[in-house]
């Protein structure tokens, strides 16, 4: 697609897709979210909790974190969907992308003729409007660098609101209000509602706007690499000019979008990068060395791994410096940020097993975090559990990428493929768990496939050994498999205490 070519966002016209006016807590307005269970669906209604509405939600499918955070807020949540869930009628329903337009309970919003809105667009109406929005979009680092963003902000006192995809951990929530005028949120790339095919970050009218990568990712809603620049493209576009933007070098595609805006700033490993990572080692925390024009400026220390925490560090440091927070309280800041729910979190030690979970599921991220397990824990066998479960992993657009990715680790169990009845992929082209395997092990990597997660977590548990590094690879579940393992792996290590008294 050329650069002078657009396209044409999707979005259907309907007179009661707005927030009612007169939609206000201190009336004790009523709204339900249809899909809650989503990362930023229970932010939202942690913000609309905080604010003061009543929030009721629905969804088919929950379970920790989400589940036990809704459960902590005290919001009632209907299991499955129907239009029973909209008795009595809520002020207003908040759509989930996830939502297909013949979902039960959404037709019966449309039909019983009830205020409807996206995700982004209640944000944006019941929160952003008035604040300043603080955007991190790309392809990868989105989740982490919108948390270390709101750390250091909360951290320099400027009592920021935020709505970060997933739980930091420390403070056991991924979304606050706050009484500063920041708004830290992710912008999301992805489809705002069956009725709105715009990506959700068009909604939030960024103030400041971080960049990282640019790659393909939702094979589901994006065609190619070029449909996803454009989308970029058109939010670099839309910005004024006043509007701050700091984007990764080490992308080329983030930087050919961004490099000829004035004001632009950049960062990375690239020697070429105006603000720069060197000196990058891990000893149990990971240490860095910010630069300048390649003068020193300070050195930070973290206490999470991978050179890609220590990019999305980078571009936190910088947007906070650009936005008032001098660099030395925001390096101060991070030294004590305790990172976020399922990325890169040790959720379990047994004896000298590590387990480790990750949101991981494009092979970039799948490679990056593999080598950060690995120079934080090197030479140490490393096993990658990794399930084909997003939209674009259950294709076989990634398939050779994920054998490269896949290769750091030396023992891999792939799981089956997530078969969705919303997003039916055809046969031929199906990601391919049985070929994944199949090149791993010429690549002399010790590889299996196996649908059952029972039968993963049976596998591990025989053939682990003391010194080993487990990483769950999936967006979602997994089947249970965290839970599974954790299980099978605290069975084993309680029988071989046993066996050793016994000696």
């Amino acid at each position: 697609m050329s650069t002078t070519q657009r396209t044409t966002w999707l979005v259907i016209h309907d007179p009661k897709n707005v927030v009612p006016p007169e939609l206000a807590p201190e009336r004790a307005s009523h709204i339900h979210l249809l899909a809650i269970g989503g990362v930023a669906m229970s932010g939202l209604a942690a913000l609309l909790r905080a604010q003061g509405y009543r929030v009721t939600g629905s969804d088919d499918v929950l379970y920790p974190p989400i589940s036990t955070l809704l459960e902590r807020l005290e919001i009632p949540v209907r299991q499955g969907f129907s239009p029973t869930n909209l008795e009595p009628a809520p002020d207003l329903v908040v759509i989930g992308n996830k939502i297909t337009r013949n979902n039960p309970e959404g037709e019966a919003v449309r039909e019983r003729g009830l205020p409807y809105v996206s995700l982004p667009q209640a944000l944006y109406e019941l929160f952003l409007r008035n604040r300043f929005p603080v955007v991190v979009a790309g392809t990868h680092g989105k989740t982490t660098t919108t948390a270390m963003l709101a750390w250091i902000f909360t951290h320099a006192g400027q009592e920021p609101s935020f709505l970060v995809g997933g739980q930091i951990r420390e403070w056991n929530c991924n979304a606050r209000l706050g009484n500063g005028p920041h708004f830290i949120l992710e912008g999301d790339e992805y489809d705002s509602a069956f009725f709105d095919k715009r990506p959700k970050f068009f909604h939030y009218h960024p103030q400041a706007l971080v960049l990282n990568a640019v790659e393909f990712d939702h094979a589901d809603i994006y065609r190619d690499l070029d449909h996803v620049k454009e989308a970029f493209r058109l939010l670099i576009e839309s910005l004024p000019q006043e509007v701050p933007i700091a984007v990764c070098r080490d992308f080329p595609h983030a930087w050919e979008l961004a490099r000829s805006r004035a004001g632009t700033v950049d960062f990375g490993f690239s020697p070429d990068a105006t603000w720069r990572v060197t000196d990058l080692r891990d000893d149990g925390r990971l240490w860095f060395t910010l630069r300048f024009k390649g003068r020193p400026i300070a050195t930070a220390s973290l206490p999470v791994m991978g050179a890609m925490n220590a990019r999305n560090a980078l571009g936190a440091i910088l947007m906070a410096e650009q936005l008032g927070v001098p660099v030395p309280v925001a390096v101060q800041a991070l030294e004590t940020f305790p990172g976020v729910a399922r990325r890169q979190e040790v959720i379990g030690e047994f004896g000298r097993v590590v387990v480790i979970d990750d949101f991981a599921h494009h092979p970039t991220a799948v490679a990056a975090t593999l080598d950060a397990v690995r120079q934080r824990y090197p030479k140490r066998r490393l096993w990658a559990l990794f399930e084909p479960r997003s939209n674009t992993s259950r294709r076989k657009v990634f398939q050779e990428e994920y054998v490269r990715a896949l290769a750091r680790a030396e023992r891999v169990i792939v799981g089956g493929v997530l078969r969705k009845a919303s997003d039916a992929v055809p046969e031929e082209q199906l990601f391919s768990p049985t070929q994944l395997v199949a090149d791993l092990e010429r690549a002399g990597v010790a590889a299996r496939h196996f649908d059952d997660p029972d039968v993963i977590a049976v596998a591990v548990q025989r053939n682990v050994r003391a010194g080993d590094v487990i990483v769950i690879l999936s967006n979602g579940d997994f089947g249970g498999l965290r839970e599974k393992l954790l299980a099978a792996l605290a069975e084993r290590h309680r029988h071989d205490a046993q066996r050793a008294t016994m000696r």
